[in-house]
């Protein structure tokens, strides 16, 4: 099948043309509102070392959400199954930025893939690793092979200063007792590492370790154990995109995440990680040509985990 990706991603490419503009990018940030909606890429990256690439695969992208699952890789190799006691991993059935559940549950997020749950988890990285942002560029670099990787500091001020969902959301965390850090400096690292940049390529060579029993598919290393990435797919397929999950796993039928930067990073176990990128979004804020990509993906290649 290998040889046939380069061929499948082209024909992915046209089929999807049509859909890259009718999606609406993430204006609410300003930079990213100004990217073009005709970019589109898409990589492939195996368990076995190939990389397939097409389109703009090679343009950096702001990863945005994406980055909640690199957080929680490190924070469940720093505390393991403790993390579950400040976060559920339950589908929170709401939007990625909604306040309703905090205040049900007393300040516990529904799973660590919702913004609150990500700011939890950005709180446990703090008072885990003395320099936070240097630790998580360097593991991203690590598991990704690129060592350029770095935040987009135009894109974390922006976050800063239009974070004000967010803000209210680590507040009223805090009220609670869920955060023990300042809420300003937990946001401060939330918003930059929404702001890494990284390409289509990047993304999915990071994502490998999902793909092989949790070692790199570049050296062999153990990014995290068998059993912890057979934990992270399942959350990834269950809350990794939201109140649109569900549609996701009908249609795609892979763990995934999702970024309103226009990224999609899915995985199947046991072959590959792949990687989209559309900046257009459809109204559960994921990519529309990118959702639509990765299902033609799964029904082509007919390696859905169903």
């Amino acid at each position: 099948m290998t040889m046939l990706y380069q061929d499948l991603m082209e024909k992915i490419r046209k089929e999807v043309k049509p859909l890259l503009n009718k999606g609406r990018v993430a204006n609410y940030i300003p930079p990213l509102g100004g990217v073009s909606p005709d970019k589109f890429g898409m990589a492939i990256c195996t368990v076995n070392g190939e990389t397939f690439t097409c389109g703009d695969a090679e343009e950096p992208f702001s990863i945005q959400s994406i980055s909640k699952v690199i957080t929680l890789t490190m924070a469940l190799n720093k505390l393991g199954a403790d993390i579950w006691e400040r976060t559920g991993r339950e589908p929170s059935g709401n939007p990625f930025n909604s306040l309703i559940q905090l205040e049900y549950e007393k300040g516990k997020p529904r799973n660590p893939f919702i913004n609150a749950g990500a700011i939890v988890v950005a709180d446990m990285i703090l008072d885990e690793f003395p320099e936070p942002q240097q630790s998580l560029l360097e593991f991203t670099r690590k598991i990704s092979g690129n060592t350029h990787i770095s935040f987009d500091d135009v894109v974390a001020v922006a976050e800063k200063r239009f974070g004000h969902t967010n803000r209210a959301l680590a507040n009223f965390i805090k009220s609670f007792g869920n955060l023990n850090n300042e809420v300003e400096e937990v946001l401060d690292f939330y918003f930059h590492q929404c702001s890494i940049t990284m390409t289509c390529a990047d993304l999915a060579q990071a994502f490998t370790f999902l793909a092989n029993g949790g070692k790199s598919a570049l050296d062999g290393s153990e990014i995290v154990g068998a059993s912890t990435a057979k934990r992270i797919n399942a959350i990834l397929l269950t809350c990794g995109l939201y109140d649109d999950v569900g549609d996701f796993a009908y249609r795609v039928g892979l763990p995934g995440k999702s970024g309103v930067g226009g990224g999609i990073v899915a995985v199947v176990p046991g072959e590959l990680a792949v990687a989209v990128w559309s900046p257009g979004l459809n109204e559960h804020g994921n990519s529309l040509a990118g959702v639509k990509a990765l299902e033609l993906f799964t029904t082509y290649a007919g390696n859905s985990i169903f």
